[in-house]
């Protein structure tokens, strides 16, 4: 493997995030501009739903091949082709004039975004030594606060000056700068010959991704009958037994499940699992809980919730420097028990609750979890070898996108629970968040065994990386 110059490795993992900015930016964005697209349709903003799901279901399908697709055809490669099948469909985005073009061209977005983010991921990982992988990984994921801190008002703005086109095609002048400074930074990394691509294996990971989306879809609602969801719960369970039967006999399966015998990788992947989940519940729990059970305006809501990317925002120094104090077992235990411990904090607010108050518990919330992460994410890749990192890296991607989904499943799975179905009261929040950071502090368990020096390599050095 080949890493990068000192400048250009640090520039990497930042220029290489331009993908994940775009994916997160566009998401985040959309959603605020589907009643005025809507409008412009002729159709109910319920009627565009598709756009949304079109590019996730599309994204969780097909990167499971991503890892394979990479060590095929050399990482740098794809990740260009990915790049430019997403400004592709981003361009076909802002040139629908209906549904079904709209719906095309997010999933055209989705094909080249299965592959960009994912690949962006394993070519910052190869590239980097160990010693400096916190700052590496910490500089990509940055871009996971601003896209959804930025895309709301983003999208105000453009609708507002301009039209809701505008939001799509704002990603063709950032894509392209980005494959331009791409082929003159990025250093030439070693390409592995995998073996046949895994067809039964990504048959089985895809029935049963499609399975548990549908349990995911189905849970905390009544969209789908009783009949359907043990239908799909138990296609689940037979694909997941196949699955794993399948990946643990086959030389070189398309989700390589040996690794979870590492306890570094194993821990990581469990415990991050148990933390996306609360995660993935705040973005629909928390403005739900301060419009409806505090009775709060959406302006005031929008502000608010600000307040917890800026939090993780000032975890990225904040993570390094408990990394370099505790270790990474020390600081990933302590800031996921604080996560927890705060994830339950709103179940004590009340409509007397103001809204620096608030604030300030949100900007605590998003700097302890972005903390919890800023360390549990590296450690992953403690023991994978070099060669290893493209079917290490996918295995987490699919881990990570399934349960931030779930995250939002369990939210209102817990609310109904909780409500008998009747109308929402602060009580039936107070329980769900309370369920939340008891769920949120299982994030910590698989890491209490871990031995106290796992990551002594990856922890030190990387201060001016951070």
């Amino acid at each position: 493997m080949s890493t990068a110059s000192s400048s250009s490795g640090s520039l990497l993992p930042t220029l290489l995030a331009s993908a994940l900015f775009m994916d997160l930016l566009d998401t985040a964005a959309l959603g605020t501009a589907l009643p005025t697209m809507a409008r412009d349709f002729g159709t109910d903003p319920v009627h565009l739903r598709p756009a949304l799901t079109a590019y996730l279901v599309t994204v969780a399908i097909l990167v499971p091949a991503s890892g394979w697709v990479a060590d095929r055809f050399g990482a740098q490669r794809v990740f260009s082709a990915a790049m430019l099948l997403f400004l592709a469909g981003s361009v076909g985005c802002s040139m629908s004039s209906g549904v079904g073009e709209l719906v095309a061209s997010r999933v055209l977005q989705g094909v080249g975004g299965a592959m960009m983010t994912p690949v962006a991921r394993i070519i910052v990982i190869a590239a980097t030594p160990r010693e400096r992988l916190v700052g590496a990984l910490n500089a990509f994921t940055f871009p996971a606060v601003f896209g959804p801190l930025l895309g709301p008002p983003l999208a105000g703005v453009l609708l507002s000056i301009a039209s809701w086109h505008w939001i799509f095609l704002i990603n063709v002048p950032i894509g392209l700068a980005s494959l331009f400074a791409l082929r003159r930074i990025a250093p030439k990394l070693e390409t592995s010959t995998p073996g046949p691509f895994d067809a039964r294996g990504f048959a089985a990971a895809v029935v049963l991704i499609v399975a548990l989306l549908t349990l995911s879809e189905s849970a905390g609602s009544q969209l789908l009958s009783s009949t359907v969801t043990k239908s799909a719960a138990a296609v689940a369970v037979i694909a997941g037994a196949v699955l794993a039967i399948h990946s643990l006999r086959v030389h070189d399966p398309i989700l390589e499940l040996r690794f979870l015998s590492r306890r570094a990788y194993r821990s990581s992947i469990i415990g991050g699992a148990f933390g996306r989940l609360g995660l993935g519940a705040m973005p629909f729990l928390m403005p739900l809980f301060l419009q409806s059970g505090l009775g709060w305006s959406p302006l005031q809501t929008g502000g608010v919730m600000a307040a917890q990317m800026v939090g993780a925002l000032a975890a990225r120094p904040v993570g390094p420097f408990a990394i370099r104090r505790l270790g990474f077992r020390g600081a990933i235990i302590g800031m996921g028990l604080l996560t927890a411990a705060l994830t339950a904090v709103p179940a004590l607010c009340t409509d007397a609750t103001s809204v620096w108050t608030m604030g300030a518990l949100l900007f605590c919330i998003g700097l302890a979890r972005a903390g919890y992460y800023v360390a549990a994410n590296p450690i992953a890749f403690n023991d994978i070898a070099p060669d290893e990192v493209s079917r290490a890296s996918t295995l987490n991607t699919v881990v990570q996108q399934l349960t931030l989904g779930f995250g939002v499943s369990l939210s209102g799975f817990l609310l109904l629970l909780s409500s008998g179905g009747e109308t929402l009261s602060l009580s039936d929040f107070a329980t769900t968040f309370i369920a939340l950071g008891c769920v949120t502090a299982i994030a910590v368990v698989p890491f209490l065994s871990m031995p106290a020096n796992t990551g002594a390599h990856m922890r030190f050095g990387d201060s001016s990386h951070e």
